[in-house]
């Protein structure tokens, strides 16, 4: 079983919103630093956001006021709620634990900004 399986992408028009989560197993995210990443085709896989176990919070500045990361320690589960979502938010979306040596990615998921 994977440690990490995002889910929640999809295809929504211009001005929308997507919830994304991030299931968690074997692996405690109150613990880790969780964030999510993404990476648009001819694109290098860019940092949208994180939260570390401190519940210390930060944002890519093309996303701030826009997209909020949370993370539900009772579920063991990440989230990003993305509003207001522009074209160029189009990629596929990866959740990533990071702690000390261990780390690890989900498979990811697409999301599709088009109208």
């Amino acid at each position: 079983q994977l440690p990490l399986v995002e889910s929640g992408g999809g295809l929504v028009q211009p001005g929308g919103s997507l919830r994304l989560t991030c299931a968690a197993s074997g692996i405690i995210v109150s613990i880790y630093r969780m964030s999510w990443y993404r990476q648009a085709p001819g694109q290098q896989r860019e940092l949208v956001a994180s939260v570390t176990k401190e519940d210390a919070i930060t944002y890519a500045d093309s996303v701030k006021g826009r997209f909020t990361i949370s993370r539900d320690d009772r579920k063991n589960t990440l989230y990003l709620q993305m509003n207001s979502l522009k074209p160029e938010d189009t990629a596929v979306y990866y959740c990533n634990a990071l702690r000390t040596t261990h780390d690890y990615w989900g498979q990811g998921t697409q999301v599709t900004v088009s109208s």
